[in-house]
């Protein structure tokens, strides 16, 4: 302090204040609450021109995150690329607004980063987080009670979710969701999926440390924007979009770019349109255009997590929640359509499935099959049936296609297929859901992400084998970078469910194993979650999970199992047939797993939040993660006054 400039001693104790009078009127004064007329100084004391103070006032919700320089240069960092950029969107929107004579208010929650807390204790926050964010929306919407409007902008893995949540909860608003985009990836190098394998593959010796060091600078080729694959991020972007929620070709737009920054104008335009034409949020969220987003999802091949995700929109919205029969179902009537990272069969990065048509091109592949309900509305105003008609005429579709092949030498047609095409080139639908004695409540598994060469000719997976059963994610990635997983075998990472670790995502073990050369080899089978960029022979979601008393807490090194994948037919089963010592049938293998004590080893991880374990018990009695593990209010009070009432002094 010695040697502070004496300019910072120059106080002033008052101000002027702003010029102008608000243009109240006799019936505000008598009639209006006091918060609506405080507002007005509030919106004046900013800066607001008390001239323009009647405009109807839109609220725009951000992911935003990290400082940015006028030129673009960080100040302080963001958590990931995804909220890197979104102020630009956020600026582009509200001059929007602004321009039509509308009041923009900007209000930001940001969000944590999957990929930068693998393998750490920050992913025992990163689903919960979700839940916790939508709330945290929910109450922003509501405690600006003048809104009209409410403009929701995220790019990835739970900011994205929480916002489609948020937005879905407000029954009676307009609202409309702006997709972040994605980011580009570099013209030499590797995507952000396959780069968070360098450890293991640099233990392994199938890279050497400078080589490690050149690709994992170069991955994230722009500054903004989702990772490249198709996991939950670029996902989430596509199912907001099948849902009628983002205006149309908005989802996967690359960072940054001019087309993108147009997209943040429409949705603006979009936003006041369905205010001034009283459309809400429940006139574009129905059971129907739930079940739209469940089919484009399978027809991308999407990300696993948005079976977490989208029950708990449908949820939000007061709809029917889809059930894991409603998702087999789906997937098992619609063709996958789309090539892309990481499911292929080329592995396209997601811009590419932007320049191809995105979206609404998917829905136009699938016309032919009539399983989109076309009658549903959309942020526009306009039905989807308008929608792709006007598509699939647009001077927009050619244009980009031609831009693709102008600038990647790509057909679209190559990325996202014709029905006929895709079936040429063997694509199959997705999701598989193998139930079995170690998942009786079912379990899910990204089927086509299984290499090909490891399927017999009828497109079937089998595998039986001893297993080798880790309860940390910690002690499971080491056991691959030590060499002590070798090639046939199968591995169980148990406890890493809600209960264990708020069902943290295990992605640096199946991104190991993809990348490892012997990794297509190994099945994984766990209690946890993956990425929706995971790939290979790996198996999540069992449940129930092995600390609620799930028969997979139960196995021990050397059991035998036998996992069988249909990835044609989306059949399979998970099944414990017994030791080296003794076969069992899967009946009797049952037997001898509910008789079985949990592993002696397995808890909840110590390092778990009092948050997180609070989140783990509140989605546990509301259903669990089958409805996406939401908050069910009225279950809660129902289970909470119940536990008072065995607690009362007369039931002791």
């Amino acid at each position: 302090m010695k040697n502070s400039s004496k300019e910072v001693f120059k106080i002033e104790t008052k101000a002027k204040g702003p010029e102008g009078s608000l243009p109240l009127s006799e019936n505000m004064l008598l009639n209006s609450p006091s918060g609506d007329l405080f507002g007005l100084s509030q919106n004046v004391g900013m800066g607001w021109e008390p001239g323009k103070l009647n405009g109807k006032q839109i609220l725009l919700l951000s992911t935003q995150g990290g400082m940015r320089g006028e030129n673009g240069e960080p100040i302080a960092l963001g958590y990931h690329t995804g909220h890197w950029e979104v102020s630009l969107l956020m600026k582009e929107a509200a001059e929007e607004i602004s321009h039509y004579g509308g009041i923009p208010f900007a209000a930001y929650v940001s969000d944590p980063c999957d990929g930068r807390s693998q393998g750490t204790t920050g992913m025992f926050d990163s689903f919960p987080y979700r839940n916790d964010a939508a709330l945290v929306y929910r109450r922003l919407i509501r405690s600006l009670p003048t809104r009209k409007a409410v403009i929701g902008i995220g790019t990835c893995d739970k900011g994205l979710p929480a916002i489609l949540i948020a937005l879905a909860s407000m029954h009676d608003l307009p609202t409309v969701a702006i997709p972040g985009g994605v980011t580009l990836p570099p013209e030499r190098g590797e995507d952000a999926g396959k780069i968070q394998s360098i450890g293991a593959r640099f233990a392994q010796e199938e890279i050497t440390l400078q080589e490690a060091a050149d690709l994992g600078c170069r991955a994230c080729a722009t500054p903004g924007g989702g990772c490249q694959f198709l996991g939950t991020a670029a996902t989430a972007q596509v199912v907001g979009e099948a849902m009628g929620l983002s205006v149309p070709h908005s989802a996967l737009a690359p960072s940054g770019q001019p087309i993108w920054k147009e997209m943040a104008r429409q949705s603006a335009k979009a936003a006041m349109a369905l205010e001034e034409k009283k459309i809400t949020t429940k006139d574009i969220l129905t059971n129907a255009s739930i079940r739209n987003a469940m089919i484009v999802h399978a027809a991308f091949g999407g990300s696993t997590n948005l079976l977490l995700h989208i029950p708990a929109i449908a949820y939000a919205a007061g709809l029917d929640v889809p059930t894991v029969e409603d998702w087999n179902e789906v997937n098992k009537k619609v063709p996958r359509i789309v090539s892309v990272l990481p499911n292929g069969p080329e592995h396209h990065p997601t811009v590419r499935a932007f320049l191809a048509g995105g979206v609404p091109e998917a829905m136009l592949r699938l016309r032919p099959l009539n399983i989109l309900d076309e009658s549903v509305l959309t942020v526009t105003g306009e039905t989807l049936k308008d929608v792709l008609d006007w598509w699939e005429q647009s001077e927009r579709r050619i244009e980009m296609k031609k831009r693709l092949w102008e600038e990647d030498n790509i057909d679209g047609d190559d990325v996202i297929m014709t029905l006929e095409r895709a079936a040429e080139r063997g694509l199959t639908s997705t999701v598989t859901f193998p139930i079995g004695n170690i998942a009786p409540e079912g379990a899910v598994m990204k089927s086509t992400s299984i290499d090909p060469s490891r399927l017999d000719d009828n497109g079937i997976y089998h595998h039986r084998g001893a297993v080798k059963v880790f309860t940390t994610e910690k002690d499971a990635i080491k056991a691959i970078k030590n060499g002590d997983i070798n090639k046939g075998d199968l591995m169980a990472v148990i406890g890493r469910g809600p209960l264990g670790t708020g069902m943290e995502e295990t992605y640096q073990l199946t991104s190991a194993l993809k990348h490892l050369s012997y990794g297509k080899y190994i099945t994984l089978l766990t209690d946890a979650r993956f990425s929706g960029v995971s790939t290979g022979a790996c198996i999540g979601h069992v449940g129930p999970e092995g600390l609620a008393g799930g028969p997979i807490g139960k196995l021990r090194d050397g059991d035998i199992l036998d996992v069988r994948i249909d990835t044609r037919n989306l059949e399979g089963h998970l099944h414990f047939v017994g030791t080296t010592n003794e076969e069992l049938s899967f009946v009797e293998g049952s037997a001898v797993l509910n008789n079985r004590d949990p592993h002696p080893t397995m808890a909840p991880d110590p390092s778990l939040p009092d948050d997180t374990k609070l989140w783990a018990a509140l989605q546990g009695v509301s259903g669990g993660t089958w409805r996406g593990s939401v908050y069910d209010t009225d279950r809660i009070i129902e289970v909470l006054k119940a536990g008072q009432k065995a607690l009362e002094p007369n039931n002791i």
